[in-house]
């Protein structure tokens, strides 16, 4: 798998980077450092990483903006009132916390929650964007400056 997804270089990463940002448990920092050590542009395999990690992620949002309704009456069987504590706290506290989407497990919930209660487009993006961004800029740091130190060293 992970000589498949290296061969396709930056639209591997794009597709690995975006579907790891939906509900599939997949994650693509691997392929990110692979690539650095492979000596692919480390700006543009920032960008790609990023770029494809946002769209899915703005994937999984507007799921939870659209299907909301039915996830939270039907699925989730969420009443009224708890719905609106829900969206008092997020408005006040939580959409803060998709600054952190990029961590495993409670990313992916937190960017479908945010859809759900209708944070908004441009916040959303921001917050996710900044997140995924530092993720990502600080695998592909530590990826060259480990490369340098065993070069050196």
């Amino acid at each position: 798998m992970h000589d498949l997804l290296a061969s396709f270089g930056y639209p591997g990463l794009f597709l690995l980077s975006f579907l790891a940002a939906t509900l599939i448990p997949l994650g693509s920092e691997w392929l990110v450092v692979a690539m650095l050590l492979d000596r692919h542009n480390p700006f543009m395999t920032v960008a790609v990483a990023t770029t494809g990690n946002c769209l899915g992620a703005f994937t999984t949002y507007l799921i939870g903006r659209y299907g909301g309704p039915w996830l939270t009456e039907k699925l989730l069987r969420i009443d009224t009132a708890t719905r609106e504590k829900a969206e008092l706290f997020y408005d006040r506290y939580g959409s803060w916390s998709l600054l952190v989407s990029w961590l495993p497990v409670v990313g992916d919930p937190l960017c479908l929650v945010g859809g759900i209660l209708q944070v908004g487009m441009r916040r959303f993006t921001l917050l996710v964007l900044t997140g995924k961004l530092a993720r990502y800029t600080v695998v592909a740091w530590l990826t060259l400056r480990g490369a340098d130190l065993l070069a050196k060293g």
